[in-house]
């Protein structure tokens, strides 16, 4: 069976794929940076992934390299009532909605509409036929755009920097999820907590990472994502790191994520070793060029 039978025969199970909110009213954890590797990843291990930039920073899709032509119809307009046709990207098998600088005043205009909170769910409701993952990128704010993506949501993945204030912040985020259960999504579950920017020789990262371990357990992913150059470097040249080095230990990181998040799901990884091999991904990346 190919890694594609495997994740349709996943998804058949439920007759729709699944929607990940990634989110942290923190900025700076690399929660885009995940969005773009992580989506990366599960696209060359067979999956079909959709991206929707709901930031309007519009950090991935700058980081997906999509040139100005492509961002006319995007995340606004999803939420607006607009039908909206996925871009594609040169990763094989990930489709992009991009974000615009109208999603600026998306939150002003979705004030004073009834059921405000339920656009995104209704918008995404079409693609759960088509895709087997759906990532949001939420903005850095515990705002309406982020209540929409938590509300359309099946679980919620939160990135975390190893530091003593991500911590901190984690709890307004832990309530706000919570409120969300009790009024607008009580199936929401946290997806995982994925450690990032992580270095191994420095002390408060392992402390943090203890803790982080201790209090949420298999919640936390075993993949880190270590702090890493070439991560850094990627959405520059408005590529996934994948495609900038799939050599580089960030890269590797989250292709073994990708790999965990799959074999959480009941779906086996499609080569040994935790996930897809440099050469393998080198020649889906050329395709696509």
């Amino acid at each position: 069976m190919s890694p594609n039978d495997q994740m349709n025969e996943s998804r058949s199970k439920t007759g729709r794929g699944r929607i990940i909110a990634v989110a942290n009213q923190k900025g700076g954890v690399g929660k885009t940076t995940t969005v773009i590797n992580l989506a990366t990843a599960l696209a060359a291990c067979g999956a079909t992934v959709l991206v929707v930039d709901l930031d309007p920073q519009g950090n991935a899709t700058t980081g997906f390299g999509l040139p100005d032509e492509a961002r006319a119809s995007g995340s606004y307009q999803l939420l607006t009532g607009s039908k909206v046709e996925p871009c594609e990207t040169i990763v094989p098998g990930l489709k992009f909605i991009p974000t615009s600088v109208d999603l600026v005043g998306a939150e002003l205009e979705l004030v004073s509409e009834g059921q405000r909170e339920y656009k995104l769910k209704a918008a995404l409701e079409p693609f759960l036929v088509r895709f087997d993952y759906i990532f949001i990128d939420c903005p850095p704010a515990l705002g309406l755009l982020t209540l929409n993506a938590l509300t359309a949501a099946d679980t919620v993945m939160v990135p975390m920097q190893c530091e003593f204030f991500a911590l901190e912040g984690l709890s307004h985020l832990l309530q706000t999820i919570e409120r969300v259960r009790a009024h607008s999504n009580p199936d929401l579950e946290i997806e995982g907590f994925v450690l990032t920017m992580y270095d191994r020789r420095n002390n408060l990262c392992r402390s943090v990472e203890s803790d982080v371990r201790a209090h949420f357990g298999a919640k936390v992913y075993t993949s880190v994502i270590p702090r890493n150059v070439r991560v850094s470097e990627a959405p520059s040249f408005g590529k996934p790191v994948l495609l900038y080095d799939i050599g580089c230990a960030g890269a590797q990181a989250y292709i073994r994520l990708a790999s965990e998040i799959m074999d959480l799901d009941s779906v086996p990884p499609p080569v040994s070793h935790g996930g897809a091999t440099p050469r393998q991904f080198s020649r889906a990346s050329e395709a696509a060029e």
